[in-house]
């Protein structure tokens, strides 16, 4: 190291140390402190041309002028003390001498940027130089200090790079910490690594052009960004959470870190999470968004880190029993030594398959974040369950994965379609943001219009709390239906929130303007399927009073769906984060156990009628609705059998357009009875809890599309309406 680089060392110390002490206000102090600053230096040895190393240590007293105004955290230079203390201090650790032994002894272009301060300031175009390479080697003797992150290029810097090659912008000062804590790899260079070596189609066979593949260390920042950055390897066909966002103002690095000692700042965890008292305790909190049970081991009240521990140990049983099995050679891991992975003879692994590339690194991904569980738990979660079920493929026997869980429940499953569909848009559009975003059912309600929205990773604590400290939940007395009606639970305001989701996006008229006068067998030229959307829950409760499915002309359909008093709204029969029926306060009435048991309820004033014409009077509402879909679906397939203009008509509930031609076309020769009796049975299909929302209304429906298409109801009962 130059003797002009120690100088820059230590002015760049003093300058921050006069900003810090001129740029507050506070009270007036006077400091004199002194900082010992020890560096290796190159100098000519007595008689020789050559250098040699000195050890030289300099005191370095800073004196603050006595009428200057200094806040109290800086009054002793706590900023400076709270550095060195630090891992990005320590000039011991191997992140910092690990190259002292290498000739020439300098930290490689390679490693510069995160591991030495003139490489990280090189790599950020700080001196002058090209930003985002490192064009030379940094001298050993430097940490992280303070001209890092202080130099001005540092204080611009917006944008982040990834080794998958994403691209994240509009960032803040987090940049700096995010520059370097990506990890080195990503699922492309995984991929990258199994063609290069041509193994893309034997997954299951040995290759010498194989080897285990190291994301590095610390990688917070893409555990956090998820599927984004594809930090960790993310399986063909699978979706994968994406950025994890934390309650404001505490979603980034340094407002969950102290910014110079890098820990974390448990006086502020402690406002929400209770019983939180040291950094050891953060690894236990499990909020009430994590309500299913990851690892399958019947504890819920364990936090995420025991559940990424219990799937970490899973994941290391499937490795080594398919290393055993399939490569005959059994794979042993040792976080602490390098290259961690070795046979059981101490050597190290070298009978690498694609499949257990993938595994290890995934393996060696949810290893090398400690703080894993607070950046991105749910991202690691999905990542160790895939690397087991991709592992128990090809084993004869597989970790048993029964009772893990690989998702949340819907409004907080943020790898699912319904929060990752617009990935490529960058942004939820203005007509989805309002349920398909964190931030969009709080704007609707306040602005009472919707707007794009930042992409999310599943619906937060403000999605539906006004207040993070009193759990007040927003209050809207009704909510408009794409009918036009003004509806809601009057006893019950919260239940309203679930209301302005859960109401689908289309409704009977929707259905007549798109006939319009056509007549009945007619094509409708240029029409498209009209989807209700899915779980319209809300207007199937409420009946005909929303018109949510299609309601026949002369035909009297019932109205609101009235339940025993403690359970008649969305949140009295849902836990209103799990989501999941609230079965044990059903069983005060019914005879039922599990969720299941539900479909076998049938009301007394339901027998003994035979609704689906089937002569089965005794099976549950659910019964009769579904063998009365299964009827209605035949009848459309028949109906354009005979017909001479309509195409042949498939079902696929989980592909878009849902409805198809003979050719597996989105269906397109649509007639106004062919329009009704889909939008009727796709309505149907979408609320899986219709029988309990609003039964005997789903059977007038499906009754009267049934008739109207041509299928034979002789048989049938059609619920009537009451009268008076």
């Amino acid at each position: 190291m130059s003797h002009k680089k120690v100088t820059y060392f230590i002015v760049g110390l003093l300058l921050l140390l006069s900003i810090a002490l001129v740029a507050c206000e506070g009270e007036e102090v006077e400091v004199t402190r002194e900082v010992e600053v020890t560096r290796i230096v190159e100098v000519p040895a007595e008689g020789e041309a050559e250098t040699v190393e000195v050890e030289v240590t300099r005191i370095v007293e800073v004196e603050a002028e006595p009428e200057v105004m200094v806040p109290e955290q800086v009054a002793d230079l706590a900023i400076i003390e709270r550095w060195q203390s630090s891992p990005h201090a320590d000039a011991e650790a191997e992140a910092f001498v690990h190259w002292d032994e290498d000739d020439p002894a300098e930290v490689p272009t390679s490693c510069a940027t995160c591991h030495s301060t003139p490489g990280f300031i090189d790599f950020i175009g700080g001196d002058g130089s090209e930003f985002g390479v490192v064009d030379q080697a940094a001298p050993l003797g430097t940490t992280v200090e303070c001209a890092a992150c202080h130099d001005d290029a540092a204080q611009d810097l917006t944008t982040v790079t990834f080794p998958s090659g994403a691209t994240v912008t509009g960032l803040a000062d987090e940049a700096r910490c995010m520059t370097c804590h990506q990890g080195r790899a990503s699922t492309v260079q995984v991929n990258a690594s199994i063609e290069e070596a041509g193994m893309v189609e034997a997954q299951d066979e040995v290759s010498e052009d194989l080897g285990f593949i190291n994301i590095h260390y610390y990688a917070a920042a893409a555990t956090k960004y998820g599927t984004v950055t594809m930090g960790g390897y993310e399986y063909d066909g699978k979706s994968y959470d994406g950025v994890f966002a934390h309650v404001e103002p505490y979603d980034t690095c340094i407002e969950c870190h102290d910014p110079h000692t890098l820990e974390v700042q448990v006086e502020e965890c402690t406002a929400c999470h209770e019983g939180v008292e040291s950094a050891e305790d953060l690894a236990g909190i499990r909020t009430l968004a994590s309500q299913v049970d990851y690892d399958g081991d019947g504890d819920m009240e364990e936090g995420v880190m025991a559940e990424i521990g219990t799937l970490q140990e899973m994941l290391y049983q499937a490795m080594q029993s398919y290393s055993g099995e399939v490569t005959g050679s059994t794979i042993v891991y040792d976080t602490a030594s390098y290259p961690y992975f070795f046979d059981d003879a101490g050597e190290r692994f070298v009978s690498w398959t694609p499949r257990l590339v993938k595994a290890a690194y995934n393996y060696q991904v949810s290893q090398k974040d400690p703080g894993e569980y607070a950046h991105g738990g749910k991202y690691i979660i999905q990542l160790l369950y895939d690397s087991i079920e991709d592992l128990n493929t090809a084993v004869a026997e597989p970790v048993d994965l029964t009772n893990a869980h690989r998702i949340d429940h819907g409004h907080f499953a943020g790898s699912e379609e319904a929060f990752r569909h617009w990935d490529e848009d960058g942004f939820v559009p203005s007509s989805c943001s309002k349920c398909h975003s964190a931030s969009g059912l709080p704007t609707f309600l306040a602005e009472g219009v919707t707007v794009s929205e930042p992409l999310s990773n599943g619906f937060q604590c403000t999605t539906c709390h006004s207040s993070l400290e009193t759990w007040e939940r927003y209050q809207t007395e009704q909510v408009e239906f794409p009918s036009g009606a003004t509806l809601g639970f009057e006893e019950e305001l919260d239940a309203n929130l679930c209301l302005n989701c859960h109401q689908g996006r289309a409704f009977s008229g929707s259905v007549d303007q798109a006939i319009g006068d056509a007549p009945d067998g007619q094509v409708l030229e240029g029409q498209r399927f009209i989807n209700v959307h899915y779980f319209a829950a809300g207007a199937t409760l409420f009946g005909s009073e929303a018109s949510g499915v299609y309601q026949y002309e002369g035909q009297e359909y019932l109205g609101r769906f009235e339940h025993v008093g403690a359970f008649d709204t969305c949140i009295e029969c849902h836990n209103a984060h799990a989501l999941t029926v609230e079965v044990e306060g059903c069983a005060n009435c019914h005879e039922v156990e599990s969720v299941e048991d539900l479909r076998s309820i049938r009301m007394a004033d339901d027998e003994p009628v035979d609704f689906d014409g089937d002569g089965d009077v005794e099976e549950g509402i659910a019964g009769e609705i579904q063998t009365m879909e299964e009827m209605l679906l035949t009848a459309m397939q028949d109906y354009t059998a005979a017909s001479d203009v309509a195409d042949g008509i498939a079902y696929d509930a989980h592909a878009y357009p849902y409805f198809f031609n003979d050719a597996g076309e989105g269906y397109g020769t649509w007639t106004p009875e062919l329009l009704r009796a889909a939008y009727t049975y796709q309505y149907v299909q979408k609320d899986p809890g219709a029988f309990a929302h609003n039964g005997r209304y789903i059977v007038q429906v499906l009754y009267d599309a049934l008739n109207a298409i041509g299928a034979d109801v002789s048989g049938m009962a059609r619920p009537a309406v009451p009268t008076g």
